[in-house]
């Protein structure tokens, strides 16, 4: 089956100024493909490139923001170079890292309805979209509301659902928990699992919280200074932490206690990336100890 996102040599340098010409590229010769049905996270340190990448895959770069390109982008195999915006958008949906500067109506029902209308659905689509789009995000107790009196972890969704109802094959999303609470950041990760599980949605996130991260996801790309430095699933990478130390990152808590506890032949279960599966882990192992006693 051919990816769904090809990026291949990939480097980007923003425009410049005089007095800021030898400025490094923003993407250095960055390669790697995304299959239909992946939940793929991207994470790395700040100014690492992870922004830039997005929106060279959703088509701002190269279309609304110049600079020097070089490689390529391919959505389904057509070059971003050669498919406008408008087209991209019908395949990439975007959910950016602040929800007040996307949502741009007074009500969810608006918002939903927004891009659908620019895009000249008639209206009983339209209609059907929307519930459909509230349903799935599992927020149509929110249809009538204003988008002014929603949580932070309801914008977002409201955000999400007004670009899952475009019907996209990849969602991508840029941070979308950064302004959120513990809860919020749940609540929008199980939104994201649901429509990747039960939909075959594929889905990119970029964020920094990677200890949630490391839980729903298939594969982690890490980008340090612009180039990509890992790409490995989230159980490889927590048998080498060091893996991501190297970068200023660290893995899950409990993935680095037990990986610690292991070396000292303390812990003898497959590696946790969860609290839950640290505590079963850690029962296992401790029963062990007893029986060999």
């Amino acid at each position: 089956m051919d990816p769904v996102i090809t990026v291949e040599h990939l480097t980007f340098r923003y425009p410049t100024i005089a007095s800021a010409s030898t400025e490094a590229a923003a993407l250095k010769d960055v390669s790697f493909s995304i299959h239909a049905g992946e939940f793929v996270g991207i994470t790395g340190p700040a100014g690492a490139g992870k922004s830039t990448l997005v929106l060279t895959i959703n088509g701002i770069i190269p279309h609304f923001q110049s600079g020097i390109f070089q490689g390529k982008v391919l959505i389904n195999g057509r070059d971003t170079f050669e498919t406008s915006c408008s087209e991209i958008s019908r395949q990439v949906g975007s959910v950016f890292q602040d929800p007040e500067a996307q949502l741009v109506t007074p009500t969810v029902e608006d918002e939903i309805a927004f891009g659908l209308e620019n895009f000249g659905f008639e209206p009983g689509l339209i209609e059907s979209r929307i519930q459909e789009a509230l349903h799935l995000i599992g927020i149509t107790n929110l249809r009538n509301r204003s988008t002014s009196e929603l949580s932070g972890g309801q914008k977002q969704r409201v955000s999400i659902a007004a670009a899952v109802a475009l019907r996209p094959g990849i969602l991508i999303l840029d941070e979308p928990t950064s302004e959120l609470d513990p809860m919020g950041t749940m609540e929008v990760f199980e939104v994201l699992k649901q429509l990747n599980q039960q939909f075959g949605l594929t889905i990119i996130v970029v964020e920094q919280k990677i200890n949630i991260l490391m839980e729903y996801i298939q594969r982690l790309l890490v980008l340090n200074q612009g180039s990509l430095v890992f790409d490995r699933t989230p159980r490889e990478i927590i048998k080498e932490p060091e893996t991501l130390h190297s970068v200023g990152l660290r893995v899950p808590p409990v993935s680095e206690l037990a990986y610690l506890l292991k070396k000292a032949a303390l812990y003898t279960e497959e590696l946790p990336l969860t609290v839950d599966e640290a505590y079963s882990g850690l029962q296992k192992s401790l029963g062990r100890r007893k029986e060999e006693k």
